[in-house]
């Protein structure tokens, strides 16, 4: 478990502030219709909102390994 915390902890850090981000994205964008598969309902937006917030700080990781792996191998 610490292993994974500790491999994705930009992915975790992201996570709380992409659900709300979807909570808000439902509350004041939405679907007014309620025919749109993702944000007419809260439930849906909030599991797409952590999903994307997860992955976007799960690409800071790569960026920040690849970066040290770089410096480390002194081609900077």
């Amino acid at each position: 478990m610490k292993n994974f915390v500790a491999k994705h902890k930009f992915g975790l850090l992201l996570l709380v502030p992409g659900i709300i981000a979807g909570i808000l994205y439902w509350k004041y964008v939405g679907c007014a219709s309620g025919t749109c598969p993702i944000t007419s309902n809260w439930h849906s937006m909030v599991l797409f909102g952590g999903l994307m917030g997860f992955f976007a700080g799960d690409s800071i990781d790569d960026i920040k390994k690849k970066r040290s792996k770089k410096e480390e191998d002194g081609k900077v």
